[in-house]
């Protein structure tokens, strides 16, 4: 398994590589906001797992070991964001999915993606989730925020 840290260069070279021909260590450094030294620490070990084909000054290319991840790291990414849009938490979805896909398993997202499904398959079972949330919102009912009560 790849730390939390390599998912995320691995998912960026994958979501790169789907718009663009070549995927070189300063655009990844770039979309990352990182700078080279870690992006070329990060491919070199991408690289020995062979998840990456590298060579020092030229571009990256996925292997179909990368390919395979990439994708699931993508797809794991999009559930969970589908996920806090349907349940409309009030958060900067990209940065709470980005939070989550590292701490959860992979049974409960598949649990979150089979939520999400059903929602979609039946609309008016998500109706009524809405209305529930409205009105426990309504009422002041839900957890509050001990960090903000004096």
């Amino acid at each position: 398994m790849l730390s939390p840290s390599l998912e995320d260069y691995l998912e960026e070279i994958y979501r790169f590589s789907l718009t663009n021909d070549v995927v070189r260590v300063t655009d990844i450094a770039a979309c990352l906001d990182v700078s080279l030294p870690s992006v070329s620490s990060a491919i070199r070990k991408l690289s020995r797992d062979n998840y990456l084909a590298y060579r020092r000054y030229k571009e990256v290319a996925l292997t179909d070991k990368g390919k395979r991840l990439g994708r699931f790291l993508v797809e794991r990414n999009r559930i969970l964001q589908d996920f806090l849009r349907m349940i409309r938490s009030e958060c900067d979805v990209s940065a709470e999915a980005e939070a989550m896909e590292h701490y959860l398993t992979l049974p409960t997202i598949r649990s979150i993606e089979n939520l999400v499904n059903f929602m979609n398959v039946h609309p008016e079972w998500y109706q009524k989730l809405i209305e529930h949330f409205t009105e426990r919102k309504s009422a002041g009912k839900g957890l509050m925020n001990g960090y903000d009560q004096a």
